[in-house]
């Protein structure tokens, strides 16, 4: 009966964060397409005739795990702190947590819905690319656990910034002040080796530099980084993050307050 409870409310709380994507697809899943529309035309089309080719791609098949990656983590990680801080601000968080539902339960919901609109967007983007260039994976098993992987931790992220949240304002801060800095530093329009000593090694310190190179090498084969530390650093992450949005929802942090 316990299994079967926890797997109802998972299946309710997927189910209205899903629906919630669906819903408003003009708000969730439409603007990152049309977004990437312009990268691809600007930095694709224009600037990359005059860059050449890298790691023996032409530009604008380098840069497209890049901007697969970008609408992913944006958008798993805009979901699932918006639908929180909505939660905690109109009170409804306090039905889940006087529900007998788990933690796990609870976190795996919202973080299952955030993954769902991440995947989709990130799929939209590989459709929008298409029309711009020819793809071909190189590992499809990698490409799909680096993006599952990635969603879910930027859903789990999500779920830490809306604990701390005070005000709909502190809701956009860390997308704009840290996430959309580290995902230009990260690879996305270039490879790391053409930069200077100094800021090559800086890089390093990114942890989105190491997602996108793991998702460029399951997409394109190539990677300025072990494939193998690009994978353990992001799947250490995941943990890391995990086990602080646990910790953070089990003791009521921000929410019993």
């Amino acid at each position: 009966m316990c299994a079967k409870r926890e797997l109802i409310g998972l299946y309710t709380l997927v189910n209205k964060e899903v629906s919630r994507v669906f819903r408003i697809w003009a708000q969730t899943l439409l603007p990152s397409p049309m977004t990437m529309i312009l990268y691809f035309v600007i930095f694709g089309n224009l600037i990359g005739p005059r860059i050449g080719e890298l790691e023996g791609f032409t530009y604008i098949q380098y840069i497209v795990p890049g901007l697969i990656m970008m609408g992913v983590v944006n958008n798993s990680y805009s979901n699932v702190v918006s639908s929180f801080y909505g939660a905690r601000f109109m009170r409804n968080i306090d039905e889940l947590f006087v529900s007998p539902l788990s933690v796990n339960t609870i976190l795996l919901g919202y973080i299952l819905g955030g993954l769902v609109r991440g995947l989709v967007v990130g799929l939209l983007v590989l459709v929008v690319g298409l029309f711009f260039t020819e793809i071909e994976l190189y590992s499809l098993p990698i490409t799909l656990f680096v993006v599952f992987l990635t969603a879910f931790l930027f859903s789990v992220a999500g779920i830490i910034n809306g604990v701390f949240a005070r005000k709909f304002d502190d809701v956009s801060i860390v997308p704009t002040f840290i996430l959309t800095p580290l995902m230009y530093l990260g690879g996305v329009f270039y490879s790391v080796n053409m930069l200077p000593p100094f800021w090559k090694t800086v890089s390093f310190f990114n942890p989105i530099l190491y997602m996108i190179n793991a998702f460029r090498y399951g997409m394109l084969g190539v990677s300025d980084i072990n494939v193998f530390n690009a994978l353990a650093v992001t799947i250490s992450f995941t943990i890391i993050f995990y086990i602080i949005a646990y910790v953070l929802i089990n003791k009521g942090i921000g929410i019993k307050s």
